[in-house]
């Protein structure tokens, strides 16, 4: 039976976190959804990958609020759950669950809050002042960050309603930085310290809205987790959901044009040449393909406008297998964050020339309460870095990169290997594997624009601009996403789940879960 003669209610682009939380939502109301992904696999940053006796996760490291307390800090737990009737699982990694790591200072970031402000008024007790106004601005910024993200998903009328009720309170969360909000710190390493965990989100403290810096650090205050079995967990208990309602998920299936018929949406049209019809369309690949899928001269205002919004930093990912008892040398399930200095807002400029300003380092196989090998476990360290150096060879494929890049490539490799061994000396004679990727390869796996982390930069005008809404000119056509809410893998999540909502009105009782 082909995909036409079966008939679907929606047609969902990307199968990464945001598309299979706007497909399980619409088949958890009936609607029969077809996920179709340009990969040979499903679940975009949430994919893992195996070499040899290793699995790595490609971008999930930890996520915030999945516990199983009651209240609003753990609301994304419960929307999972139901979505998958309980097949998703997490493991608490702890406390610490992070750890920051400045010249001279090695600092645990506690779970739950109340511990984290008591080390900090602890370490630093000439600053106790400061620090209660410190989380206090934090408190008021995550809520501004939420009212923001929430008119998004309504219809204009509405979204204007919360605007002009909240507007003073987002006005002053947008306008004040990162680094602002630190600046009343007289210890500049306490400062350093707040702001270090800027790589959650990927804007530098310097230019980064303060709100996007309290919702996505606050996500983590009541915990950290990591799904039991690891993050291609969140594919198969989602994807089993659209399945049973009717849907299919299809991969190998890039989408070349989003297909516009008497100014609303009919389907897509695939590289492959095979035309599939449905009323709506979800699209979780990215503003910016979104806009290069349409039809030329359809929504040609909304398309300038997504296209002026500039994608945000990349990163490097070191891969890395270890033969052996890797906790009894120093790794904990704790992320951590590894500073070179105290200049904390520094972005990777030239990997092939310098060495990384910072690293961040995750241990996967210590926080999956599945993994039963002791004698094998994995780590990354990943960095954040600029496109630029990388772009030469942006039009080179997978199996056709040019011995110039691969060249470059292995070079970063030993060097950045030689730095992670120099701060973790104890685990440098268990590493039995590395392999490192670039942004060529999040261009290539996930059509990650410029190899982007986070997609559009997450800047005061990106969190605030009309263009990146559910809802897009073009009817029938919602986005979902990181691009359509916010970073990681919850804010993915919710710009998949707001786009189903606007679709179905029913599903908005379930965000008070």
């Amino acid at each position: 039976m082909s995909s036409n003669e079966r008939r679907f209610d929606a047609i969902v682009i990307g199968s990464g976190i945001g598309g299979l939380a706007a497909a399980a939502a619409l088949a958890k109301r009936g609607r029969r959804v077809l996920v179709l992904e340009q990969h040979f696999q499903l679940g975009g940053l949430t994919q893992t990958f195996s070499r040899r006796e290793y699995t790595f996760a490609t971008g999930v490291h930890y996520i915030g609020g999945v516990g199983e307390a009651p209240g609003p800090d753990n609301q994304f737990g419960r929307m999972l759950r139901w979505l998958t009737d309980g097949r998703l699982r997490f493991a608490s990694l702890g406390s610490p669950y992070d750890i920051v790591r400045l010249p001279g200072l090695e600092f645990p970031i506690d779970a739950p809050l109340t511990d984290y402000i008591a080390r900090l008024k602890a370490t630093f007790p000439n600053e106790v002042v400061a620090i209660d106004g410190y989380f206090r601005a934090c408190d008021e910024a995550k809520r501004a960050s939420v009212a923001l993200f929430a008119a998004r998903a309504l219809p204009a009328p509405l979204a204007a309603i919360v605007r002009m009720f909240k507007g003073r309170l987002i006005n002053r969360a947008l306008g004040t930085t990162t680094a602002e909000a630190v600046r009343e710190m007289r210890d500049s390493r306490l400062a350093a310290l707040l702001t270090a965990r800027w790589g959650d989100y990927g804007v530098v403290p310097a230019l980064s809205p303060f709100a996007i810096h309290a919702l996505v650090t606050g996500s983590y205050f009541a915990g950290a987790y990591y799904p039991v079995g690891g993050p291609a967990k969140f594919a198969e208990a989602l994807g089993e959901t659209v399945t049973a309602a009717g849907g299919e998920l299809r991969t190998h299936a890039a989408v070349a044009e989003i297909c516009v018929a008497l100014g609303r949406v009919t389907g897509v049209r695939l590289a492959s040449g095979e035309s599939i019809d449905a009323p709506v369309v979800v699209s979780a690949m990215g503003a910016h393909n979104t806009a290069a899928a349409l039809p030329k001269g359809v929504a040609p205002d909304w398309r300038k406008a997504v296209e002026s919004l500039k994608s945000g930093v990349s990163y490097l990912s070191l891969y890395l297998g270890f033969r052996g008892d890797i906790r009894q040398h120093g790794a904990t399930p704790a992320n951590v964050w590894v500073y070179e200095s105290n200049d904390v807002g520094r972005v990777w400029e030239r990997p092939s020339d310098e060495g990384a300003p910072a690293m961040y380092v995750t241990f996967p196989s210590l926080k999956d309460a599945a993994h039963r090998d002791p004698q094998h476990h994995t780590g990354e360290v990943v960095v954040i870095c600029r496109w630029e150096p990388f772009s030469a060879w942006a039009g080179s494929t997978l199996a056709n990169r040019p011995e110039e890049y691969e060249a470059t490539k292995s070079w970063i490799a030993e060097n950045l290997l030689a730095q992670f061994k120099r701060h973790f000396p104890g685990l440098a004679p268990l590493i039995d594997f590395h392999e490192v990727s670039t942004p060529l390869s999040q261009a290539s796996f996930v059509m990650a624009d410029r190899g982007a982390m986070y997609g559009i930069e997450m800047s005061a005008e990106r969190m605030s601009h009309s263009a990146l809404r559910v809802r897009t000119p073009v009817p029938g056509l919602l986005l979902a996403g990181q691009d359509a809410a916010g970073p990681g893998v919850q804010g993915a999540f919710m710009g998949g789940f707001m786009a189903a909502a606007a679709i179905e009105p029913r599903l908005w009782r379930e965000m008070r879960r």
